[in-house]
């Protein structure tokens, strides 16, 4: 199964609260925090909601 490295890139400081609470729900704390999760359907939802604060890097498993 592919993996997904998902970086924050921007702060998340000021943005509504549910994109906040998506951040802190993928595992990302400060910036340039990086966590790698299995490339599922509900992952990719919330990588697209936050699209404009993380990056996202496709891992080769």
């Amino acid at each position: 199964m592919a993996k997904l490295e998902i970086t924050l890139v921007k702060s998340p400081i000021g943005r509504p609260q549910d994109q906040r609470v998506t951040v802190t729900t993928l595992g990302l704390g400060k910036l340039n925090s990086k966590v790698v999760h299995n490339d599922t359907p509900q992952i990719r939802g919330m990588v697209n909601k936050v699209s404009h604060l993380v990056s996202v890097k496709e891992l080769e498993a």
